[in-house]
């Protein structure tokens, strides 16, 4: 019996040498440093490694999505105003993943009803031409019924928000999004889906959600041809009176 107490003693010392043995900085990671970022000084201001796409200025950063000329549209008291004629916008430089800070007003007076009251939309990677892209939708929160994968902070035709954080037309609007851009094999399939966290005036309505595909007014989406880094554009659309946005910057995240 004392033989078997001793064995067994022994063998706990040696399960528990190597533990023991081991010190803090075995699991103390040295490198690489995070590089530093400094933030904004003011509530939702660009931090300091993030490009700056409108400060209320001029539309250096955005080009028509027709034609890549010059966007139309214009620059009221520090906001950009959607010109219906003009068509949809979009940005210059493309972009992979990234964090994204847009903020976006329904007009004041807006009339209408569902989809044609504010209906814009910020597409995350615009693909091709017209609305060819990944819509988070844009529209009017309060008080106005529709489809729920059609109002607003949804992405469009796939996922309601969680909640409905919206503010009264005339008030702006806070959109800061996460998006992860989808990957793509050798062979042109989808490899890895698109994924999106947003959030709409603070809360929490998009988390971590993998898209089926991009946009379709009509159908299933599902993914087509591989596409690589694309530009952010802005949706012209004709419904319920013009949407403005200000204080746009992304942070490259890849």
């Amino acid at each position: 019996m004392v033989a078997l107490r001793l064995a067994a003693a022994l063998a706990l010392l040696a399960l528990a040498g190597p533990a023991c043995a081991q010190k803090p900085e075995d699991t103390e990671q040295a490198g690489p440093i995070p590089p530093v970022v400094t933030p904004a000084t003011t509530p939702g201001g660009p931090p300091s490694d993030a490009i700056v796409l409108f400060g209320g200025q001029d539309l250096a950063e955005w080009v028509s999505v027709r034609d890549k000329g010059p966007a139309g549209w214009t620059v009221e008291d520090g906001a950009l105003v959607v010109k219906l004629a003009a068509g949809n916008i979009e940005t210059r430089r493309t972009f992979g993943s990234y964090q994204l800070h847009l903020e976006w007003r329904v007009p004041a007076g807006v009339a209408g009803s569902g989809q044609l009251r504010g209906n814009s939309g910020v597409f995350l990677a615009s693909i091709g031409p017209g609305d060819a892209g990944y819509e988070l939708q844009i529209l009017d929160p309060k008080d106005n019924p529709t489809y729920v994968n059609g109002q607003a902070a949804s992405l469009y035709k796939q996922a309601p928000p969680l909640v409905n954080a919206g503010r009264a037309p005339g008030e702006w609007q806070v959109y800061d999004v996460v998006w992860t851009a989808p990957t793509f094999g050798a062979d042109g399939a989808m490899k890895t889906p698109a994924r999106v966290t947003a959030f709409h005036n603070g809360v929490l309505v998009q988390n971590d959600v993998a898209l089926a595909g991009p946009t379709r007014f009509i159908g299933k989406p599902a993914y087509g041809p591989a596409h690589g880094r694309s530009p952010i554009k802005l949706q012209a659309h004709a419904g319920g009176g013009p949407v403005s946005f200000r204080n746009i910057w992304v942070r490259p995240l890849d």
